[in-house]
């Protein structure tokens, strides 16, 4: 017998054999359970879900003698001739080779005539989207009044490439990729049968490598069984030419301490094997993807397919991260994948030049970067307590201990007066304790009223307003904290300003103006000079 492919081999024989789409294939089931077929269909999605193999499975059912529960027997001499493609009443179109009006009027003649064998006349079209707008509207009124025996099954991976007057004539099936887990099992199970020595590790690894499309995974099994031995982690990595996840871990964390010899000699050495460097910046991409994860949601678990040692190497890793210095390094990473994709640059150049950009953002001139920067420079502000001590409620000095009054009182001559305590420069530092002091700044109670007003009118403030504060003092002043210096300077134009003085005016009953309203960054004023001083002495030292 003729050698075939595993992905042909174990393609599915009935909608319970199909992985990972059980929705679709329980609305199939029922359909031709029940005799409540269809007259079209249209199956969408990426590649290698099962659509044509569910499209050929339904073309079984329909026309099968001895159907059980709504999946085809198999055995009767319908299901025979369709599973060896000698059915003439089932046909297979390739949309790509058959684009023209001619081949759909040849379709529309044919379609006339009563099945030759079968019950039903079944037209599975493949790549539907490739045929040409003509040959769309050509389609149209057979699609929507077949006769009776005919049935169409349309496949696509490009749905927004059909026009919608083809898509409201079907019953539309999304196929999503199918979760990795179930791919390892499906690919364990197969090498079982198929004597090849498969680890589940190994097995993981194929899988997550597929991108959840089945039949991918199955060709890459077949790929790294070629190598003729155990196929664990290491024999797939060195079969498919991806690196691994530790060594994905190693290049974040020597871009994180800026280790550029490290970050050269990866790529020589990928060069060197012969590795396939677009593979190995998508891998980085993933990576930082599932670090963004890991920063930002509570259950990363949930989202990321790996073992327990990979998520604590993630966690590890994030915790050096912010969210923007994660979103920076995923830009640069994918402006080098799309040049190495274009062919507008030599690959490992590309590579290394981005690997030296992120290890040093003050080589980048766009905004994420410099929003990085700028988060990291406000973290570093934040721990030296830098402008920290806004005078709302001042700290007061702690009181002397009776011993230490007492051995003070023992000491001064009594013919010296006490010193008299010296006033303070700023009245707004008066003791936290004197509640009469009009200079002292109380929250001001309804500005989450205020934010919730503006936002509802303009969706656009949430960003400038989100967790922003405000205060009041007895003299009727109001000063209003923003997160950053760029929402502070947002908050001065004249538009927005405006409306929050009419806010305050119609809280407070009467009208206030905008000289009596401050608006300043939270943490304590700066003056640009000192922010730019500031910013200096960070890239100084970093």
């Amino acid at each position: 017998m003729d050698y075939r492919a595993l992905y042909r081999k174990w393609r599915p024989a009935n909608f319970d054999e199909v992985c990972g789409q059980d929705k679709i294939t329980d609305i199939l089931k029922f359909q031709v359970a029940e005799k409540r077929v269809g007259h079209a269909y249209l199956f969408c999605g990426s590649r290698g879900t099962g659509k044509t193999s569910c499209a050929k499975i339904l073309a079984k059912a329909v026309n099968c003698e001895e159907p059980h529960n709504g999946n085809p027997c198999n055995r009767c001499a319908a299901c025979r001739s369709i599973d060896a493609g000698s059915a003439v009443d089932v046909t297979e179109m390739d949309a790509a080779s058959n684009t023209g009006v001619d081949n759909v009027r040849t379709l529309k003649e044919e379609i006339v005539f009563s099945p030759a064998e079968l019950r039903y006349r079944v037209y599975i079209i493949d790549e539907v989207h490739m045929i040409s707008v003509n040959a769309f509207n050509a389609l149209l009124k057979t699609l929507e009044e077949p006769p009776a025996h005919v049935i169409f099954i349309l496949a696509t991976t490009e749905l927004h490439k059909l026009p919608t007057t083809i898509v409201s004539r079907c019953q539309r099936f999304d196929f999503r990729r199918i979760d990795s887990r179930v791919i390892t099992e499906r690919l364990l199970h197969v090498a079982r049968a198929e004597k090849i020595d498969l680890t589940e590790d190994g097995a993981r690894l194929i899988a997550r490598t597929a991108q959840g499309g089945m039949r991918d995974a199955l060709s890459l099994l077949e790929l790294c069984a070629g190598l003729h031995r155990t196929i664990d982690e290491a024999t797939a990595i060195e079969a498919l030419g991806i690196g691994s996840r530790q060594q994905t871990f190693d290049i974040v964390s020597a871009i994180l301490s800026k280790d550029n010899t490290k970050l050269f000699d990866t790529v020589s050495e990928l060069v060197g094997i012969g590795r396939d460097l677009t593979g190995f910046v998508q891998t980085l991409i993933d990576c930082y993807r599932d670090l963004m994860i890991v920063r930002s949601v509570k259950s990363p678990a949930d989202y990321l397919d790996v073992t327990d040692r990979e998520m604590a190497s993630l966690t590890e890793l994030s915790s050096h991260l912010t969210m923007e210095r994660l979103i920076a390094h995923s830009k640069l990473l994918e402006e080098a994948l799309a040049r190495m994709q274009r062919g507008v640059a030599d690959k490992r150049s590309t590579v290394e030049i981005a690997l030296c950009r992120m290890c040093d953002l003050r080589l980048n001139a766009d905004i994420e970067s410099l929003v990085a920067r700028v988060a990291e420079l406000e973290s570093k502000i934040s721990i030296l307590n830098l402008g920290q001590n806004i005078p709302f409620a001042a700290k007061t000095e702690p009181e002397p201990k009776k011993e230490e009054i007492k051995q003070k009182e023992k000491n001064t001559p009594a013919k010296e007066a006490a010193p008299k305590k010296e006033a303070t420069a700023n009245p707004s530092k008066k003791s936290a304790n004197n509640d009469d002091s009009e200079d002292i700044y109380r929250s001001l109670s309804y500005w989450r009223d205020i934010v919730d007003a503006l936002i509802s009118a303009r969706p656009s403030n949430a960003g400038t307003l989100g967790g922003s504060k405000a205060y009041k003092n007895k003299k009727g002043e109001f000063r209003i904290l923003a997160k950053t210096q760029l929402f502070a300077m947002l908050m001065k134009t004249s538009d927005l300003f405006a409306s929050i003085c009419a806010a305050i005016s119609e809280q407070e009953g009467k009208t206030v103006e905008g000289s009596k309203i401050s608006i300043e960054v939270s943490g304590g004023e700066m003056q640009d000079n000192l922010i730019d001083e500031v910013v200096r002495a960070y890239d100084d030292a970093n």
